[in-house]
């Protein structure tokens, strides 16, 4: 409950459940995922897949191959009612890392994307052991812009400077027992991208969306104007992704 949690996880909460309130500019402004990243953490053998934590559907139509069973859950309203229009044939449930609305060892992989860091890993990491078979596979993966490249490298001052633009706790280090070790590997890319997607990408991140009115338009059109000076047509990113296997310690 929120009037229990200290100041810090009252924001978190808060910001967590920002993202149906944007769920129009988080279809259009957030990349996909590159097959390389779904293939390394999802394996070919996998027939029954989940996608928690599962947004508009960007994760699971990489997911999708003939053969595989998506199924995705996803706590926000607003973005399941995108998610079904988008993906109107894939099963999406509402549910969070807590409190997965599957029975118990009836999945093969279950990843998570760009949602790990909200989630309790005291509760999350036995609830997916749960749903899990033996030897079933925990990924976790986040789209990373790469800020070595200068214009990027500018676009997150100007995030940090009006939206103190945290740094997320990916947690990975406490998925912990049941899981065996946690590999990693990452995978570098770009997503073709319009100014306008761009725009749309800095307006659904959950720090943007709760900001007060001014202090908004304040840093989007700092963005703009950045986009004006530097006109790019892509967006570079880094994928970062984890993965575990349960039972195999």
């Amino acid at each position: 409950m929120p009037g229990m949690m200290t100041a810090e996880e009252q924001e978190k909460y808060r910001q967590a459940g920002s993202f149906g309130a944007a769920a129009d500019a988080y279809e259009r402004g957030r990349p996909s995922y590159p097959p390389e990243a779904v293939a390394w953490l999802v394996s070919e053998d996998a027939r029954t897949v989940v996608d928690l934590g599962a947004g508009t559907g960007k994760l699971a139509r990489a997911l999708r191959v003939p053969g595989r069973e998506v199924v995705a859950v996803e706590p926000s309203v607003g973005m399941r009612e995108q998610f079904s229009q988008v993906l109107p044939d894939v099963r999406v449930l509402e549910g969070t890392g807590e409190s997965i609305p599957l029975p118990d060892s009836s999945v093969d992989t279950l990843v998570c994307a760009q949602a790990w860091h909200w989630v309790d890993p005291e509760r999350a990491v036995p609830e997916a052991a749960r749903v899990l078979r033996s030897g079933g596979r925990l990924g976790l993966v986040w789209n990373c812009r790469d800020v070595s490249v200068p214009w990027v490298a500018e676009l997150d001052r100007i995030l940090r400077d009006c939206a103190a633009a945290p740094t997320e706790d990916r947690q990975v280090e406490r998925v912990g027992v049941p899981f065996g070790p946690v590999e990693r590997q990452d995978f570098r890319w770009s997503h073709s991208m319009t100014a306008g997607e761009v725009m749309d990408m800095v307006a659904s991140r959950s720090y943007v969306i709760t900001l007060e009115p001014a202090t908004r338009e304040e840093l989007l059109g700092r963005v703009r104007a950045l986009l004006d000076a530097k006109r790019p047509m892509e967006m570079p990113y880094v994928t970062e992704c984890y993965r575990a296997e349960l039972g195999l310690l």
